[in-house]
């Protein structure tokens, strides 16, 4: 069995409206030495699957048809082993 971390964020030339509200609402509470702020997503996926290279291509697809907008968006991930009773 594996848990997939999956970080999802924009590309960088596209613009991060959320990412520059973010940044201006901690400025405003006192946080002036934050120069720039890029939000993105973090997902975790456990997968019941035995094979470590079946596991990449099912999380890297996944990726690619649904969790992440490939035009505007790029993402990676890990993959870590874990006990199938956790």
């Amino acid at each position: 069995m594996f848990l997939a971390h999956i970080n999802v964020s924009l590309k960088p030339t596209v613009n991060d409206p959320q990412g520059i509200a973010i940044q201006q609402g901690l400025r405003s509470l006192g946080f002036q030495t934050v120069e720039k702020v890029r939000a993105g997503k973090r997902l975790e996926v456990h997968l019941q699957e035995s094979d470590r290279a079946k596991a990449e291509a099912q999380v890297d697809e996944m990726c690619q048809r649904l969790l992440a907008n490939t035009v505007i968006e790029r993402y990676e991930f890990e993959l870590e082993e874990i006990n199938a009773t956790a």
